[in-house]
């Protein structure tokens, strides 16, 4: 194929992922819940609470790290609906077509992208409500942040799917895997507080998209932002490559 035709292939594969999630309202609600949730409970039960390290508002510190978790999580499991096309034979037909293989893994990976970046908005949008008062000039370069983050786990969530076919599987595997990156992240604690174990946030991608994120959004940042943006497109980049790699060998 052609490097148009391949183009076009990514171009509906990202379609089909994002009309899914339009049109099914109950996911497209359902998906602020638990950040929701978190935001609300978090932000008030620790609202008084004093962190040493810590020196701006706590909803200010905690709702880019909720913003952030949005991206890993719905990333991550964006993976799932690879299994489950593969289960009900829809990727069967989509490997058989004319389209390169990495291509059709760069559109599902650029679809979970773009859904857990409209959930992520609207999370920020949502948090207004709870006293968050983001630096506007500073979105644009968040939206850049949130795009590095979602790819990057967006295409884990990919190289997951490429190893499993039972659905349930995937699910315990992803939640083993994401849970402890976003606990270590910083996105409820400053990374400071974990003492001795710091060199574990530091080894965490998940850590740089949440410093990454509230940098531009608050101000605040606790690593720097030109080293988040590094290891952001870098751990992205090889997470798009092995994803598509790994595609590219998978059986139908």
């Amino acid at each position: 194929m052609t490097f148009t035709q391949n183009l076009n292939a990514v171009y509906v594969l990202w379609l089909r992922d994002v009309k899914r999630f339009v049109r099914a309202r109950s996911r497209f609600l359902g998906s602020l819940g638990m950040p929701f949730f978190f935001l609300v409970f978090f932000s008030l039960g620790f609202r008084r609470a004093t962190i040493p390290t810590l020196k701006i508002p706590y909803v200010d510190f905690v709702t880019p790290g909720i913003v952030s978790m949005i991206l890993l999580f719905s990333g991550t499991f964006s993976g799932v609906s690879v299994v489950w096309d593969r289960q009900f034979g829809f990727l069967r037909e989509i490997l058989v077509s004319p389209a390169s293989r990495i291509s059709i893994a760069f559109g599902r990976i650029l679809g979970g992208t773009t859904i857990a970046m409209i959930q992520a908005v609207m999370l920020i949008f949502v948090s207004l409500f709870v006293g968050f008062k983001p630096n506007l000039t500073g979105i644009p370069m968040a939206l850049i942040f949130m795009f590095l983050t979602g790819i990057t786990f967006t295409g884990i969530g990919v190289i997951f799917s490429t190893q499993m076919r039972d659905m349930h599987g995937f699910q315990l595997v992803v939640n083993f895997f994401v849970f402890p990156l976003f606990l270590l992240s910083g996105a409820l604690f400053p990374v400071d507080e974990l003492g001795r174990l710091k060199w574990l946030a530091l080894l965490n991608p998940m850590s740089y998209g949440v410093d990454g994120v509230r940098w531009c959004l608050t101000g605040y940042t606790e690593i720097n932002p030109t080293i988040d943006f590094a290891v952001l497109l870098l751990v992205g980049t090889v997470s798009t490559i092995l994803a598509g790699f790994l595609f590219s060998r998978m059986e139908e």
